[in-house]
């Protein structure tokens, strides 16, 4: 069975349109979609050491205060993480039961 070439067209050109359109409009809903900037760029928090007591699970403390991602986890010589806060978040996870400290991240240098 032969297709006919003048049947095939309009079809293919009809597919090829609604092809083209479609990025546009997912671009378009995307825009339309996304949430609000946060008050303040992560990049520009500072970063701050979270040291929790022994037993405690320093991922499980971060993932109780929204927006907290930390960049390092430490398990040897203190037990908790390093993550860039807010000062809001930095409130929010100094009243957590298990944080023992909440300090900004720096450079040791001598006494």
């Amino acid at each position: 069975m032969r297709t006919r070439v003048s049947r095939a067209l309009p079809l293919a050109a009809a597919v090829l349109a609604a092809v083209a359109v479609l990025p546009l409009s997912t671009a378009a809903h995307a825009d339309a979609v996304r949430e609000p900037a946060p008050r303040a760029a992560p990049a520009d928090w500072p970063s701050y050491i979270v040291t929790v007591r022994r037993g405690v699970d320093p991922a499980g403390v971060a993932a109780q205060v929204g927006g907290v991602r930390p960049h390092r986890y430490f398990h040897h010589a203190l037990n908790g993480f390093a993550a860039r806060l807010s000062p809001e978040q930095v409130a929010e996870v100094a009243a957590l039961p298990g944080v023992v400290a909440v300090e900004a991240d720096g450079m040791a240098g001598p006494a």
